[in-house]
C-alpha cells in the first residue's frame, strides 16, 4: 500500500506532500491539483518500470538516466513533454563564481509505502530533453547527485493503473490488444473499451467467478442481468447485452450512463487486483443515491482483493461518506497545500461555496477585505486619497469579497478560506446593523456608529462643493465661470432646502445627518431635484457617491473613518502573503473539476 506521495514541479503543483490511505478521496475546487496528483503517480510508475527494464534495481550515479518518450505516458496524454513541467519552465539560470549558468528544473516524485509488512521509499527525478521525451533516474540525496535514493526491489514494486471518467459508449466496439486499451484509457476514451475490459475480466484467471460477482452487483443496484461478453469473430467486435426488469434483452448502449459507469468501475477494479487503482471522478453520471453506493463499492474493492483505491471526486455525497469513515486518512483536501481532513473541518462548506480564484488570492495576499458592496471600496479609496493615508496602496488592488449586510456570509467565506491558508487575516466592514460583531480575532468585524458609510460624506459641505465643481466644468469659458457656478450652486441650495429639514440645515450635528439612510432616503430625491432644476437627467447614482469626497479637506474627515483605515492597514501589514513568484495563476475559474 502507498502511504505518502511527495511531488515537486509537476504541472500545477509546485510542491505537495500527500498522506495516503485506502481508500482515499482527493477533493478540491477547479484546477487545484487532484488529477495532477493522480497523474504524478502514473509518471512515477512509468519511470520506475523503464528504469527497472534498463538498469534493474541499481542506481549508480555514473550511469545516465533512462529515456522516456511522452507517448509512453498513456495516463497523462500531452502534446509536448514540456506540458508536464510546472509553468512550462524546464530550465533556469543562476550565477556562481564562474558567472551565469543554466541548469535543468527537475520534476521530483517520491512515493513511500508498505508491502508485505516491509516499508520502502522510492523517489525518481525527471529531466526535460525535448518536446518528445525526458530522462528518468533515481532522485539525488545530495546537491551534487553523488548519492541517490535506492530503487525499490522488484518484489515490493506496486502496480499502478489509472481510470478516467466515463464517456459516451460507442455502438460497435472492436476487439483491442491490451496496449491499445491502455492508450484509449489514458486519453479519456473509456467508453470505447468498456466491452473489451469486460471480456478481459471473463478471460482472466478465475474470470467466470469474477464476472458472476460483477453481474450480481449490477443486478442489485440496477435490476439488470448481464449476459457474458462475447467476441464475434466475423466482425472482430465485442458484444455485451443485458436483460432489463421487463425481461427484454438489450444492447449495453441502451443502459443508463450510471449503470455503464458502475460496470466500468467494477470490471476495471476486478481486472487489477493487488494493484494501486487511480480513479478520476468515479461518481460521474451518478445520481445521489448511486454516489453513496459508489463509495461503498470502492471501500469493498479496497478491502476485498488487495487493491488500494485512490480517487479524485467532486461529489459532496462521496465526501460525506468518506468523512464518516473510521480511516483518518480517508480524505485529502486540495485547498491550499493538500492536507488530510478531519471530521471538524470546514472543507465541505469551503468546496461548495468558494471559488478557486478566491483561494489563489488568499494565498498571494494573506488578507481579505469584506464589504457590503463596491461603492464602499470606492469611498474607502477616496478617503485614503484625501488623507494621504498609507492604506491607499492596500486598497488599490485588494482581495475584496462583497457580502451585503450579512456578517455570517463573511465568516463562512473567511473560515472556509482558512482551511487552505490558516494564517489568513481579514477585515469586515458593515453599516450600522443589529448583529453583534467580533472586533478581535483573525477576522476583525466593525460596523459604523452612523447609519451607513454615506453619512460620513458631510453632505452639507460636499453637495455644495459638487455643484460648484460641476458649474465650473459646464462654463463655456472663464468669463462665464462665476455666472454658471452660481446657477449650479443655487440649484443645489434649492434641492437641499426641499429635502433637508430646517433644523438639520442649521445644525451639522443634528441626528438627521447621523440616523438617516443617506444613500436611499436623501441623495436619490435630492439629485433628481437638483438635475431637474438644470434640465438634465440625474447623473449622480450610488456608484458615483465617492466623487463627493473630493470636496473634503483632510481636516473634514471623521475620526471614525481614519480609525477604520488604520485597522485595515494594521490587518494587511499583519498578513503573511505568498510571494507572487511562488504562485501560479489559475487556468480555470469555477467550483469543480
Amino acid at each position: 500500500m502507498l502511504t505518502k506521495l511527495t511531488i515537486r514541479n509537476f504541472k500545477g503543483l509546485a510542491t505537495a506532500e500527500i498522506e495516503l490511505g485506502n481508500p482515499v478521496v482527493f477533493v478540491g475546487p477547479n484546477d487545484s491539483g487532484k488529477t495532477s496528483a493522480l497523474q504524478a503517480l502514473t509518471l512515477w510508475d512509468l519511470g520506475l518500470r523503464r528504469w527497472a527494464e534498463k538498469r534493474g534495481s541499481q542506481a549508480p550515479p555514473e550511469r545516465p538516466g533512462v529515456a522516456v518518450n511522452r507517448r509512453d505516458l498513456v495516463g497523462v496524454p500531452v502534446p509536448s513533454a514540456r506540458q508536464l513541467w510546472r509553468a512550462l519552465r524546464v530550465r533556469e539560470t543562476y550565477r556562481d563564481e564562474s558567472g551565469q549558468r543554466t541548469r535543468n528544473i527537475r520534476i521530483d516524485v517520491i512515493v513511500e509505502g508498505v508491502t508485505r509488512g516491509e516499508s520502502w521509499s522510492c523517489g525518481l527525478e525527471f529531466d526535460y530533453t525535448n518536446e518528445e521525451g525526458f530522462y528518468c533516474r533515481p532522485i539525488r540525496t545530495d546537491p551534487d547527485g553523488a548519492e541517490r535514493m535506492p530503487v525499490i526491489p522488484e518484489g515490493l514494486r506496486p502496480r499502478v493503473v489509472m481510470l478516467g471518467p466515463m464517456s459516451g459508449l460507442i455502438s460497435n466496439e472492436t476487439r483491442l490488444e491490451p496496449g491499445a486499451i491502455n492508450v484509449r484509457l489514458g486519453e479519456g476514451r473509456t467508453a470505447e473499451v468498456l466491452r473489451n475490459i469486460c471480456l478481459q475480466v471473463l478471460e482472466s484467471p478465475g474470470g467466470e467467478e469474477r464476472w458472476e460477482g460483477i453481474s450480481q452487483r449490477l443486478e442489485r443496484m440496477f435490476g439488470a442481468i448481464l449476459d457474458r461478453p462475447r467476441l464475434v469473430p466475423e466482425r472482430g467486435e465485442v458484444e455485451l447485452t443485458y436483460r432489463n426488469q421487463g425481461g427484454y434483452r438489450l444492447d449495453l448502449t441502451t443502459a443508463g450512463r450510471g449503470m455503464q459507469q458502475t460496470l466500468l468501475l467494477l470490471s476495471f477494479i476486478s481486472l487489477h487486483s493487488d494493484s494501486v487503482v487511480l480513479l478520476d471522478e468515479p461518481d460521474a453520471h451518478m445520481e445521489l443515491l448511486r454516489q453513496r453506493e459508489i463509495y461503498g463499492l470502492l471501500s469493498e474493492a479496497a478491502a476485498g482483493n488487495g487493491t488500494q483505491v485512490i480517487c479524485a471526486s467532486h461529489s459532496e455525497v462521496v465526501l460525506n461518506e468518506a468523512l464518516t469513515s473510521p480511516d483518518p486518512d480517508a480524505v485529502v483536501a486540495f485547498v491550499g497545500a493538500p492536507h488530510r481532513v478531519d471530521h471538524k473541518s470546514q472543507v465541505i462548506k469551503a468546496l461548495r461555496d468558494i471559488r478557486f480564484e478566491d483561494y489563489y488570492q488568499a494565498e498571494i495576499t494573506g488578507f481579505v477585505l469584506y464589504l457590503e458592496g463596491s461603492t464602499d471600496l470606492s469611498m474607502l479609496r477616496a478617503f485614503a486619497e484625501v488623507l494621504g493615508h498609507p492604506a491607499a496602496p492596500v486598497l488599490e488592488r485588494p482581495f475584496v469579497h462583497y457580502v451585503e449586510d450579512k456578517p455570517n456570509k463573511a465568516r463562512s467565506h473567511f473560515f472556509g478560506l482558512r482551511e487552505a491558508k490558516p494564517d489568513l487575516v481579514g477585515f469586515a466592514l458593515f453599516d450600522r446593523i443589529d448583529t453583534r460583531l467580533d472586533p478581535s480575532g483573525p477576522l476583525v468585524e466593525y460596523k459604523w456608529s452612523h447609519r451607513e458609510f454615506e453619512n460620513y460624506l458631510l453632505p452639507w459641505k460636499t453637495l455644495r462643493e459638487y455643484a460648484r465643481s460641476e458649474g465650473l466644468k459646464a462654463a463655456a469659458g472663464p468669463l462665464f465661470e462665476q455666472i454658471e457656478t452660481r446657477r449650479w450652486v443655487d440649484a443645489m441650495e434649492h434641492a437641499i432646502t426641499e429635502h433637508v429639514p430646517r433644523v438639520a440645515r442649521r445644525n451639522t450635528h443634528d441626528p438627521f445627518w447621523i440616523d438617516t439612510k443617506i444613500s436611499d432616503d436623501l441623495f436619490p430625491r435630492l439629485f433628481d431635484t437638483f438635475f431637474g432644476e438644470m434640465d438634465l437627467p440625474n447623473r449622480m447614482r450610488k456608484a458615483n457617491y465617492h466623487r463627493l469626497i473630493r470636496g473634503l479637506e483632510a481636516s473634514d474627515v471623521h475620526n471614525e473613518v481614519l480609525s477604520v483605515l488604520d485597522t485595515i492597514l494594521a490587518q494587511a501589514r499583519g498578513a503573511c502573503p505568498l510571494p507572487k513568484a511562488d504562485c501560479q495563476a489559475p487556468r480555470t475559474i469555477g467550483h469543480w473539476d
